[in-house]
């Protein structure tokens, strides 16, 4: 079996087995750690909020603010990630993907409402990370 199969196989097993896991729990929200260390790492470009987070050893930041009531788009970042953070789930999208090792991976997030956070966790259920609309 050559190392494109083996990776495959062995992150369909993390996932596997992280839904296995998370699936009856509810992740720690992140905000409960340490609100007062939520970042604004958003942007508006052509009336579309772009938030971008960093996946490798965890999520980072993993408490974010943004704006309620614009179209959002949730920008995943990697570079060298080998880690469960790859495995990405976001529940509330139904959204379940292994993020490629580098590069950028866009995930459209519609038009937030004011209240209403954004939360994602990996499969394993380690790591997550939350967006705080107002």
């Amino acid at each position: 079996m050559n190392k494109t199969a083996s990776l495959i196989i062995t992150l369909g097993l993390i996932i596997g087995i992280g839904i296995l896991f998370i699936g009856g729990s509810k992740a720690k929200n992140a905000s409960d750690n340490n609100p007062s260390q939520s970042v604004q790492n958003s942007e508006i470009k052509d009336g579309i909020q772009y938030i971008t987070i960093l996946a490798k050893g965890g999520y980072s930041p993993n408490v974010s603010t943004a704006k309620a009531g614009i179209p959002t788009k949730l920008i995943m970042k990697t570079n060298g990630t080998y880690d469960c953070s790859s495995a990405l789930v976001i529940r509330s999208l139904d959204y379940q993907k292994v993020l490629p090792q580098n590069g950028e991976t866009i995930i459209d997030v519609g038009i937030p409402k004011a209240g209403v956070p954004l939360q994602g966790v990996c499969s394993m259920g380690m790591y997550n990370f939350v967006v705080n609309f107002s």
